[in-house]
């Protein structure tokens, strides 16, 4: 039996394809089969040669169009049958993107792989609505976290430890549990008026931000009617997007309107 094929696990990064790396535009001209996430624009898909496969295994939350143990199987099958393959992920693969544990399955299966770093959608989002995610005086570290639960769970994480004004944090698949997050940082002593921000596909052509604070981001993106896939960034360094603001003009909430 032949050896089988090396997968390589590709982030796409947060939209625009001019933000793909040289290996990632390589290996996608190169597979024979590509396995891709919802997340993954349709610029960065029509990168694809024709010829190619392209299986979708896209999950959003609450809603996964393949589980992902069928999609652990598939990659072993396709790498079995001797395809070359592409596993494509939106951002990089390492952060929130779950390669990990697909490589683990791949190592566990006798499957070689080859990991490709892709932008984060923390940094790709964050520079394209003019938010830095550090700056002497206003932040001196930067926390990402996901503020999407398991299903049946419920959002359970160190709020003490995230409601730093010293710290810009970084929220992850937070649209449907924002109201939670506010509560909870604020609970846990984060100023309610600290600035707040919440960037919708961020990096495309098509990418909204909103500027407001803390205390009133859930009205503000139900007001804005912001739609996955959208991040939030909480912190000082967010008022820096009224000066800095280049790819799309950044929009302030103003909820009395």
């Amino acid at each position: 039996m032949d050896a089988p094929s090396t997968v390589y696990i590709v982030g796409a990064g947060p939209g625009d394809p001019e933000l793909l790396t040289l290996k990632a535009a390589r290996l996608l001209k190169e597979a024979e089969v590509v396995v891709y996430d919802r997340l993954v624009s349709d610029a960065i898909l029509e990168m694809v040669p024709p010829q190619t496969t392209r299986t979708f295994a896209g999950k959003a939350a609450r809603d996964h169009h393949m589980p992902q143990d069928e999609i652990n199987a598939l990659l072993v099958s396709l790498a079995k049958g001797g395809q070359k393959v592409v596993r494509l992920k939106g951002g990089d693969p390492f952060i929130f993107g779950r390669g990990s544990e697909e490589a683990l399955h791949l190592a566990k299966h006798g499957v070689p792989f080859e990991i490709v770093p892709g932008i984060t959608a923390s940094a790709g989002c964050g520079s394209y609505a003019g938010i830095p995610l550090t700056h002497r005086g206003l932040a001196t570290g930067v926390r990402f976290v996901t503020g999407h639960c398991r299903e049946g769970k419920h959002l359970d994480l160190n709020w003490q430890s995230l409601a730093d004004p010293e710290t810009t944090l970084v929220i992850y698949m937070g649209l449907i549990n924002v109201s939670k997050i506010r509560d909870e940082l604020i609970n846990a002593g984060l100023p309610g008026d600290t600035p707040a921000g919440a960037i919708e596909r961020g990096t495309t052509a098509e990418q909204r931000t909103i500027l407001t604070t803390l205390n009133d981001l859930p009205a503000c993106i139900e007001k804005a009617d912001l739609k996955a896939p959208s991040l939030l960034i909480i912190g000082r360094v967010v008022q820096l997007a009224e000066e800095l603001s280049w790819h799309i003009p950044a929009m302030d909430c103003d909820l009395e309107s």
